[in-house]
């Protein structure tokens, strides 16, 4: 969840992560490794994408030219992820929908990994001093280890109001993650 070093360096790890996790669900089809995957990915994405909407995308509109066109894509990239997400958490891993679902989340996360590591991040990166960079990373450390771990669609994503709610419904993911075993695979 963490990894160290400044903004790029923790998001990149994140990408290569979630990467990895397509890889080995690309190998399932159904049952319960299936449905502990998605349920990784879905925890690994939405930590991801509370933090970016918390802290990234701010620094993105305050420091780069034409930042706030570029956080309101993104974060629009977030919304069509997070409402798939809340598909697939409602799907049994045995229904004939996973596969479809999970293709669709695929597509949209590799198209917005690619989209940031390829135009946003080198733009941050000229943008900010590695001051700026490593105190990004802090943050983005700190956010992910307080966000929710479960989609939630209907939350704000821009701040103040998601910096005020989403440690609240961290928690109360975090909980019903202990209490289920959801997340320890």
């Amino acid at each position: 969840m963490g990894h160290g070093g400044n903004v790029l360096e923790e998001l990149v790890t994140d990408h290569r992560e979630v990467e990895e996790i397509f890889g080995r669900m690309e190998t399932m089809t159904r049952g319960q490794e299936l449905r502990d995957l998605v349920d990784e990915v879905t925890i690994e994405l939405v930590r991801h994408s509370v933090a970016e909407e918390e802290h990234l995308y701010p620094a993105v509109r305050e420091h780069v030219d034409g930042g706030d066109r570029l956080a309101d894509k993104e974060i629009a990239d977030h919304g069509r992820v997070e409402k798939l997400l809340k598909q697939l958490e409602k799907t049994d891993a045995d229904d004939p929908q996973m596969g479809p679902l999970l293709l669709q989340l695929m597509d949209e996360v590799t198209a917005h990994i690619q989209d940031e590591e390829n135009n946003l991040f080198p733009m941050l990166r000229q943008a900010c001093s590695s001051e700026v960079l490593d105190e990004l990373g802090d943050k983005i450390r700190r956010a992910k280890a307080m966000a929710p771990t479960r989609p939630h669609p209907s939350a704000p994503d821009t701040p103040p109001a998601n910096k005020l709610l989403a440690p609240g419904a961290g928690l109360v993911d975090r909980a019903r993650d202990f209490v289920t075993g959801r997340g320890r695979s």
